[in-house]
Order: C-alpha cells, then sequence, then structure tokens
C-alpha cells in the first residue's frame, strides 16, 4: 500500500542506483514521494520504479519532456503506464505539446498528475536575458503557468519565490511544486531562487522537492523527520 499523501517529495539524484535504493529503504514508511530524475532513470530504468513502488512509495518521473506534441504524448503515456503518481513536461513546449500530453495520460488507467515545469530554479535574469527572454522570471513563470492551466494541467513545478503571485492569479487547486527548498542553515548550492519548507507552503506551495539537505546528511532519516515535524 502507498504511503500517504504528504508534501516533501525527496529526490533520489543519485549517479548509483544502488545507493538510491538504500536511501529509499531507510525512508520507507515515513510520510514522503520520491523522485526520480534522468540520470537515475537513464541508468536504472523503468524496473526501478517498480522496485519503489514496491516499498510503498509514490513516485515522481522527473523527465521534463519537451519534443513535437506528437513524442511527448506518447512519452507521458509510457510514464503514467509505468503507474507513477506525476510525471513533468516543459511548458515551454507550447499549448499543442501540453494538451497532447494531457490527452494521452488521460487515456491510461493509471492518470498521474501532470504538470509543467516553468522556469528552472537554477535560472535567473541575466541566465533569461542570455536565451531572449527580457522578461522577469516572475512574469516568465506567470505566463506559463497559466499557459498551463488553460491547457488543462495540474500543475506547474515553480520557485517558492512565485508561489504568492501566481496564487493571486491562478485557480486554487492548481498544484504549486517547488524545487529549490532549502532547510534554514542549509547550503544553497546550485539553487538561486530558494525559501525554506515553512516559508513555502505558508506561502501556498503543495509540494515541496528537497533533496541534498536530505540525501547528503549523516542521517538521512532523521533529517527527514526533522523537516516534516518543522512543517505547519
Amino acid at each position: 500500500m502507498a504511503i500517504a499523501d504528504s508534501p516533501i517529495i525527496v529526490a533520489l539524484d543519485f549517479s548509483s542506483p544502488k545507493a538510491a535504493l538504500e536511501l529509499a529503504r531507510t525512508l520507507a514508511g515515513t510520510p514522503c514521494q520520491l523522485k526520480v530524475g534522468k540520470e537515475l532513470f537513464t541508468r536504472a530504468g523503468p524496473a526501478f520504479i517498480e522496485k519503489l513502488h514496491q516499498l510503498g512509495f509514490k513516485v515522481f518521473l522527473d523527465l521534463k519532456y519537451h519534443d513535437i506534441p506528437n513524442t511527448v504524448a506518447k512519452a507521458c503515456l509510457a510514464a503514467a503506464e509505468l503507474g507513477v503518481w506525476m510525471v513533468n513536461v516543459h511548458a515551454w513546449g507550447g499549448s499543442r505539446m501540453l494538451m497532447a500530453a494531457r490527452e494521452a495520460v488521460d487515456k491510461s488507467s493509471h492518470s498521474p498528475l501532470l504538470i509543467a515545469v516553468t522556469v528552472l530554479t537554477s535560472l535567473e535574469q541575466a541566465d533569461l536575458h542570455e536565451i531572449g527572454i527580457h522578461d522577469s522570471p516572475e512574469n516568465t513563470v506567470l505566463r506559463l503557468a497559466q499557459l498551463t492551466q488553460n491547457s488543462g494541467l495540474d500543475g506547474v513545478v515553480c520557485s517558492a519565490q512565485e508561489i504568492a503571485l501566481l496564487r493571486k492569479k491562478i485557480s486554487p487547486d492548481f498544484k504549486l511544486i517547488t524545487p529549490g527548498i532549502r532547510p534554514a542553515g542549509s547550503a544553497q548550492n546550485d539553487q538561486k531562487r530558494i525559501l525554506t519548507p515553512v516559508e513555502a507552503l505558508q506561502a501556498g506551495s503543495d509540494y515541496l522537492v528537497i533533496g541534498r539537505p536530505i540525501t547528503e546528511a549523516s542521517d538521512p532519516y532523521v533529517a527527514l523527520q526533522n523537516i516534516i515535524q518543522s512543517c505547519p
């Protein structure tokens, strides 16, 4: 039986499937979901998702599909048929791609949450200017979130710092998934637009993606429990 829904998503950003599975076993039974990204999925494949399901975890498959509509639709259907809890695409693919993904996922009996990435939390204003985007990160996120909602998806990945803005402009049941979460006192690493778990939840985030503060802790189980206890 799957672990009860929780706002915490632990990012299994490992190069070693063995190490990732060991951590999953350590956290088994705790209220969290697990995120599997590009490197781990490429190394371990669909069979690894089944192992996590067997441990009782719901899985966010974080592959950020971005391609022509037909290709993304088929990839999203394949992900849904793995039984994952959530899968994502890039909002930059446009409405036709987003709607094709929605239609494909709806064909699956598993029907995972389908969300879109807006602006990566590693990007700042200067990075957007470099690729020809001259609007602010906040306005760009809002525009992509509204596009995603209008295309029928369930939510977006965004920086916690954009949550308050989005909550004023989009439906209250539209999910906001926020990476770049760092408990007080943690290293910022390569994330730029960050908040603590408490700040993010109070701002209106639905799910918090947390990686290194848990996975690189001396005791990941204790680190996760501390974060859970700190949350309102």
